[in-house]
């Protein structure tokens, strides 16, 4: 292909580009962000002559305990880097591996956005061996037709090969862009798609995070709320209690330092109830609990948070 190229550009080289059409023959050359594409278009006809990415696969079997299987697949980038992309996997998203596999092993992923074929073996359940990856072209096409560009590359780091590569190791699919798409959640970009698809957000939840009030969520808001088990219920819980926070955030730091309804109820239940998120998170911090603030009512009964803070540290008198 590559001295029919420049063979090719030899013959034409005086002609310029409006020779080329003339003909109704144009040639699409170079490294699409790293990834080797090379089209010629004669005619209608449309050729496609594609790279595969190659790399190395590991596989472990023996600390899945549902009956899932954990593989990591790693290349190296065209910078020269690594890319490592390591998950989950059922059994039967695999074509060719079967539970339990020992000795050598022929299997592949297949995605929408292309199809990964690993060789390899696997003993005492563990595995490792090699891969291929081909991307799919129709899904680039797909993609943009619903406004997500996969060619350019946005707020997500790497070049297209990484973007194609990581969407099938993930699973990002058309099905789940018109999905997100239908919730009218604002605009997305292709980095949205890749944390949707691993942190399982859908329309659904997107729809039932809006509906507890927070109308200016971002993809990172709805992050965060499935890292931290942040759901519809919860914040209506919270709520509940008289906690009506406007901030996001504060419902992040509550899950980060634990704080449940049943503590939000134990602090109403000592008199304070219109404290601020602020202050219930020092709660958690410094272990101030109920006990902890009957004792110090007993000293001072308009002992304030700030006060049973000192009082937890060390640094405020016993006594007025």
């Amino acid at each position: 292909m590559f001295l029919f190229r420049k063979a090719f550009l030899a013959k034409h080289k005086n002609q310029g580009f409006g020779g080329f059409m003339r003909k109704n023959i144009l040639t699409l050359l170079g490294a699409v962000f790293g990834f080797c594409l090379i089209v010629i278009i004669v005619g209608s006809y449309v050729i496609v002559a594609q790279t595969a990415v190659n790399g190395e696969w590991t596989a472990d079997t023996t600390k899945q305990k549902d009956g899932k299987i954990y593989v990591q697949f790693e290349r190296r980038t065209a910078r020269g880097g690594r890319n490592q992309n390591g998950t989950n996997y059922d059994y039967s998203e695999f074509e060719g591996l079967s539970p339990n596999p020992s000795g050598t092993v022929n299997f592949r992923l297949v995605r929408e956005a292309g199809t990964i074929d690993c060789q390899g073996t696997f003993a005492n359940g563990k595995g490792s061996g090699t891969f291929t990856f081909t991307s799919n072209r129709g899904f680039l096409d797909a993609m943009k037709s619903r406004g997500f560009d996969f060619e350019k590359a946005g707020k997500y780091e790497g070049d297209l090969e990484d973007r194609l590569f990581t969407a099938a190791t993930v699973n990002v699919t058309t099905k789940l862009a018109d999905d997100l798409l239908s919730a009218n959640f604002g605009p997305l970009g292709v980095e949205d798609l890749f944390k949707a698809a691993i942190f399982k957000i859908d329309s659904q939840f997107m729809s039932e995070m809006k509906s507890t009030g927070f109308q200016n969520l971002g993809m990172e808001d709805l992050v965060k709320a499935r890292i931290f088990k942040i759901d519809a219920d919860y914040i209506r819980q919270v709520h509940d209690m008289g906690f009506e926070d406007k901030d996001f955030e504060g419902l992040v730091k509550f899950r980060i330092f634990k704080v449940t309804p049943e503590f939000l109820n134990q602090l109403k239940a000592e008199g304070f109830a219109n404290v601020t998120s602020e202050e219930v998170v020092k709660c958690r911090i410094f272990n101030i609990d109920a006990d902890f603030i009957r004792k110090a009512k007993t000293e001072d009964p308009n002992v304030t948070i700030e006060d049973l803070v000192q009082m937890k540290i060390g640094v405020r008198r016993s006594s007025k």
